[in-house]
Parts: structure tokens; C-alpha cells; sequence
């Protein structure tokens, strides 16, 4: 028997694990300058919980087993999880804001038919809870193009909509036509709308709402333009100002969608999604929004609270940031090699090696701590070989210590 990972799960190599741990390194250390603080929760939840209004379709969710208590299950995405620690463990009376960053894996069931499609992945976000409003949905996205900055990544492009002005201009059509309607803009396919039976006027309002994509100020405009309720025009005047921040503070490739709608249906304000791109082929690498109603499931009364966050699916990122040749290219070498000389040597090695793990330089320019990175040779191999191996693996350093501890020091051309 050939030994593998089930359907849908993989290995990571040390290049690939490395290259990864780089993006994630520094993804956490924007999050952190943010004031954000690590959180980490359970992989494995009440299936209750992830599924709680509706959040997530059972479907995606892989089961675990069935209990006394309810189902188990393994976390799809991290909000619901978050959400739950956060009304359980953290709510304050009053509230304030709570800045919280995570890095995970993550498991979903792929779709019927989908044999051997991935199941684990790995996310890093952040939720920006108890927090409402305008500066706190630009903070995220500030934040998410902050972070981009600091990857490497410059191709990329910022999908914007705003879900409950979709949901409120869905609702403006008969109920016998509603869903039929979000399902077609939900799969961006305007031949069905064109397929329904609707009358021509309703037709053709349906249709004006594939068009509600692209510049930001031309598709406010356009919905301006649409006959809006109050609380709808309320919506659009906050999209408004939200555009106009970002626009004064960063620069953000912004494509403004009233036709993004997402499969997971906490979402309550705005939505977004990041594109990156391998060549020319665009890749989803992160997905937020803001989820005022989420919380309120997970509340002992009820109490509902605002919350915003987004996530990067980090493979996809890896993906992209390869193609741009972003990431390093190689595992960082060791900085020494240990020899000791004959067996009365080995402790003297080991101890001397540890001494150089402990001698820890501050990097000053960045305030960051360099790894010293230090090997022991534990096959007695003849110098020759010893040498040999130093320079192919980009190994600066080799000391050789004999048995009363002294040490020769030998630094080689790399």
C-alpha cells in the first residue's frame, strides 16, 4: 500500500512552509501595529454554533461525529468562532471596540461531485468588534490594504458592495420574484434574468441592476438614480462618504459592485472582495464585510452588536505573490555548524552551541531580533565532507570544538 494524505488534504514541503510563514509573519505584524491582539479557538465547535441563523449552510461543514449534547463539527471560516468567544467571554457592559486578529486552518466540505477538491485551508484576519459605522468599516479596509502593502502584493484590485442595499433593492420586487432574482445576480448571470417570465418593467428594472458595477462615483450615480426608499438612499449617502475617506487617505484600486452578494448570509453592510491575480488570471485572496446581526445569536439575552472584519485565504495570496516573485526563494541557511571533534567533545558542542543560539543581535534598524540559527554534526564526517555540505547549503560558519571546549572558528565564502 501507497501511503497519502486523504482526498483533499496535502503536505507542505519546508520551502512552501517557510514562504508562508513569511506572508503570515508579516501579515500579524501589520494587524498587531493596528492594535489588533491573536486570538486562537477551538477547530472543533458545536455544529449549532457554526450554523447559527443561517450563517453557514450545514452542507459546507464537515461533521465530526454526533454526541448527547448535538453534532460536531470543524470550523469552515473563523467568525462564527470569534463571534461566539467574543458574546460568551469578552462582551462589556458597555461595549467597547475589540481589535482581534487570528491565523488558521479552516475546513469546508467541498460541493457535491467535487471528489478529492480541497478541504483544509488557512485564513488571517481580523474582526473589529462592538465597533459601528463609518471609521470603523474604513479602518478594516485600510487595514486589509495596509497589509497588502506589506506582502509585496501591488497588483490587486478591491471589489466593494454594500449588502443590505442589494438585499433592499432585491426586496423591491414582488416576493414571487425576489429569490429567482438573487440567485441570478447571486451567479452574475443575466441571461437568466433575461429567461424569467416577469413583466417587461420589472424586467428591465432587474436588469439595470447588472449594471451597477464598476467607477464608484458613475454607480452611485446610477443608484441615485433608482427609485430609493429612505433608509436605501440612507445607505448610499454612507457609501458615499465611506468612497470619499478612502479616496483622501490611501490609494485603493476600488471597483464599487451593488451586485456582490455572498453564499454566507451574515453579512448586514458592506461586503468586499480582494482580487489578486496569477499572470492574468484573477484569484479571490480575501473576503470581509460587516455582520451587525451575527453576534446577537451568540449573546445569553439576545443583544446584538456591530461587528466588521475581513480574511485572506492565505494560499491564494501565496499563489499570486509567487508569480510576482515576492516571496523568498529559499529556506533561510543555518549561521553555524557545530563539529565536535571526537565523542569527549559532545558536550562542550552542544554547549557551545546553544551559547550562539543565545547570542541574539538586535537588528537596530527595524527593532527586530535576528535568529541565530545553529546546527550540530552528529555523523562524524570527515572535514572534506563537512565543508562540502557548509557550502551547499549556504552555511557560513563552522566551529570545531574539541574536547576541552576550546573552539576553532573556520568562516567559508558563501
Amino acid at each position: 500500500m501507497i501511503y497519502q494524505p486523504p482526498a483533499g488534504a496535502r503536505d507542505l514541503l519546508p520551502l512552501e512552509v517557510s514562504q508562508k510563514s513569511w506572508i503570515n509573519d508579516r501579515l500579524q505584524l501589520v494587524f498587531q501595529q493596528w492594535g489588533y491582539q491573536r486570538i486562537v479557538t477551538s477547530t472543533i465547535e458545536w455544529l449549532d454554533t457554526l450554523t447559527a441563523g443561517e450563517a453557514i449552510e450545514r452542507s459546507k461543514v464537515i461533521h465530526l461525529q454526533n454526541t448527547t449534547e448535538g453534532t460536531l463539527g470543524l470550523r469552515p471560516e473563523l467568525t462564527a468562532s470569534i463571534a461566539r468567544a467574543a458574546m460568551t467571554k469578552m462582551a462589556d457592559d458597555p461595549p467597547i471596540a475589540k481589535r482581534i486578529c487570528y491565523r488558521a486552518n479552516v475546513f469546508r466540505n467541498p460541493p457535491a461531485g467535487y471528489h478529492g477538491k480541497q478541504l483544509e485551508f488557512f485564513q488571517a484576519g481580523v474582526e473589529l468588534l462592538f465597533a459601528g459605522g463609518l471609521l470603523a468599516d474604513a479602518e478594516v479596509i485600510l487595514l486589509l490594504a495596509d497589509c497588502l502593502s506589506a506582502v509585496g502584493l501591488s497588483n490587486w484590485q478591491f471589489i466593494l458592495g454594500e449588502a443590505s442595499l442589494t438585499n433592499s433593492l432585491i426586496g423591491s420586487f414582488p416576493a414571487e420574484y425576489g429569490e429567482k432574482i438573487r440567485n441570478c445576480i447571486l451567479s452574475l448571470d443575466r441571461v437568466g434574468i433575461e429567461n424569467l417570465s416577469l413583466p417587461p418593467n420589472l424586467k428591465e428594472k432587474a436588469l439595470k441592476l447588472f449594471d451597477l458595477r464598476g467607477d464608484a462615483k458613475t454607480v452611485l450615480q446610477k443608484v441615485t438614480a433608482l427609485d430609493l426608499d429612505k433608509s436605501a438612499q440612507e445607505i448610499v449617502d454612507n457609501l458615499k462618504s465611506l468612497v470619499d475617506l478612502l479616496e483622501k487617505t490611501a490609494s485603493i484600486p476600488l471597483i464599487l459592485d451593488l451586485t456582490l452578494l455572498e453564499t454566507f448570509k451574515y453579512y448586514t453592510g458592506i461586503v468586499f472582495q480582494v482580487i489578486g491575480f496569477e499572470n492574468t488570471k484573477p484569484r479571490i485572496i480575501g473576503k470581509g464585510g460587516r455582520y451587525d446581526k451575527l453576534l446577537g445569536f451568540y449573546h445569553p439575552q439576545g443583544k446584538t452588536s456591530p461587528g466588521v472584519g475581513f480574511s485572506f485565504q492565505i494560499e491564494d495570496l501565496y499563489t499570486c505573490l509567487l508569480y510576482c516573485n515576492a516571496l523568498p526563494t529559499e529556506i533561510p541557511p543555518s549561521d553555524w555548524l557545530v563539529i565536535p571533534t571526537s565523542s569527549e567533545a559532545d558536550s562542550a558542542a552542544f554547549l557551545y552551541a546553544q551559547k550562539l543560539r543565545n547570542s541574539v543581535e538586535t537588528v537596530v534598524a527595524s527593532g527586530e531580533k535576528k535568529l541565530v540559527r545553529v546546527e550540530i554534526d552528529l555523523q562524524r564526517r570527515s572535514p572534506e565532507l563537512l565543508r562540502e555540505y557548509a557550502a551547499s547549503n549556504g552555511i557560513p560558519n563552522l566551529v570545531w570544538i574539541d574536547a576541552d571546549g576550546n573552539p576553532i572558528v573556520e568562516s567559508l565564502s558563501i
